[in-house]
């Protein structure tokens, strides 16, 4: 009995991004390491299953999408694609259930996947959500879904109430701090969060978070959906072999970190989806090397036109890089930000990315762009104080040599590192045993094993 109870199949359901995806896998070699099997499925899509190498024993499984490669991105193609996959995704868990050996103790879905609600209904199976985003984003995913768009489009005219506070939550969180900002028409976003926020039959949520860094946000949901809360997180520090990325990272980048002094580099990633003008990458270019401080930046194929490595930039501009920074297309980014070397992260706030640089002690200097990023960006200045935002939609060569500096140099930035060290430790003492995470993902394993 013992045996079959150490086999049953925990069913993994990414959206496919990979601030979604990564995390998931994640996850999912967290449970596999507890005796559960694993099958991820997956969309035709940006198929996660050529990194299989990586996840020895897991099971992927295609299920068709009856949408255009051309539809993909933003909230418009997310509901159409939960109310596609629906009718293929019951077929999946079909044939899953007639495998020999395919006892299916549960369904963890992406809060954004839940077209799984329906299978997990029809078939009678548990199903739990996973958020790959923070806990407070998810609070305000749960308020907006009882707002009408046009009266708070009307009502966000107003600047008392957009200072108005939305929640008994602490820190504070007003109207103008709910992440509605860079997702299209307000409708789909509203939506969204309506079927985000309807937990169906699900009888549980994870979210890769941790207790000291959302208290708050996670007593309010476990109060207001009714469900426990499992806050599990950093998942990328609850397996060592699990990758930061699902494309091959350019490792030349830790040699070069190597022979920089400790604590000296500035380490640039805007994250897996941000576009940039050629202009302000000459910007951002000149602003850095201004500096003086060396530094590692991440320039992915494809976000910025014309960009294809150091060689694309003006050979003033390619000379300067190769004497004062380091241009890599892919970094390992949770090497790179425990690397000694390394002593501050200019990014765009994503919640994976904040994590990882919470998790190494690393402050940050925040350029959100829009939505969570914009909420994690708030927390990371004014509720953690480890790091600061860049505003404004574009940035000069002079605001990023300031920036650079007051986190690099000045005494400010200074303190900003120190209280990132302290957290550091409380993160570190969390997945130990006793910790938070720890018990929380017991407790979590403890719970799928009865199902």
């Amino acid at each position: 009995m013992e045996k079959r109870e150490a086999r049953r199949r925990i069913v993994l359901v990414p959206i496919s991004a990979q601030g979604h995806v990564t995390p998931m896998l994640q996850l999912g070699k967290a449970l596999y390491s507890k005796g559960f099997s694993i099958t991820v499925v997956e969309g035709h899509f940006n198929q996660v299953s050529s990194s299989s190498q990586h996840f020895p024993g897991f099971q992927f499984v295609t299920i068709k999408e009856s949408l255009r490669e051309s539809d993909q991105g933003g909230i418009g193609f997310m509901i159409k694609l939960n109310k596609t996959s629906e009718a293929s995704f019951k077929d999946c868990i079909v044939q899953l259930l007639l495998q020999q050996g395919s006892d299916i103790a549960c369904i963890i879905y992406d809060e954004f996947m839940y077209f799984c609600g329906a299978a997990a209904k029809e078939f009678n199976l548990p199903s739990v959500i996973f958020s790959t985003e923070s806990a407070t984003n998810y609070v305000s995913c749960c308020v907006l879904s009882k707002l009408n768009a046009d009266k708070f489009s009307v009502d966000m005219e107003d600047p008392g109430m957009q200072e108005k506070m939305v929640e008994n939550l602490y820190p504070p969180l007003r109207y103008k701090d709910l992440p509605t900002s860079g997702f299209g028409p307000l409708e789909d976003l509203f939506e969204l969060c309506r079927e985000v926020a309807n937990k169906r039959t699900a009888s549980a949520v994870i979210i890769n978070t941790v207790s000291c860094l959302e208290n708050s946000s996670l007593s309010w949901l476990e109060q207001k959906i009714g469900i426990p809360m499992y806050a599990i997180g950093p998942l990328h520090n609850m397996t060592d072999s699990a990758p930061s990325s699902l494309l091959e990272d350019d490792r030349s980048c830790i040699d070069w970190l190597n022979r920089q002094k400790p604590r000296s580099v500035i380490y640039v990633s805007m994250g897996t989806v941000v576009q940039m003008e050629t202009k302000e990458v000459l910007e951002m270019a000149w602003g850095l090397c201004n500096s003086n401080q060396p530094f590692l930046w991440v320039i992915r194929p494809r976000s910025c036109p014309g960009f294809n490595g150091i060689e694309s930039l003006p050979k003033e501009v390619s000379k300067m890089i190769s004497e004062r920074g380091y241009i890599v297309k892919r970094a390992p980014q949770i090497e790179v930000l425990g690397h000694l070397a390394v002593g501050g992260f200019w990014t765009h706030c994503g919640w994976n990315s904040t994590l990882e640089s919470i998790a190494e002690g690393v402050p940050m200097i925040c350029r959100p762009f829009h939505g969570e990023q914009k909420l994690n960006a708030m927390y990371i200045e004014s509720v953690w104080r480890i790091g600061f935002q860049v505003e404004g939609s574009k940035v000069d060569r002079g605001e990023v040599e300031r920036a650079v500096k007051r986190l690099m140099v000045d005494e400010e930035g200074a303190e900003m590192q120190e209280r990132a060290l302290v957290l550091k430790e409380k993160l570190k003492a969390s997945m130990k045993s006793g910790g938070t995470s720890y018990n929380a993902f017991d407790e979590l394993v403890k719970y799928l094993k009865t199902m």
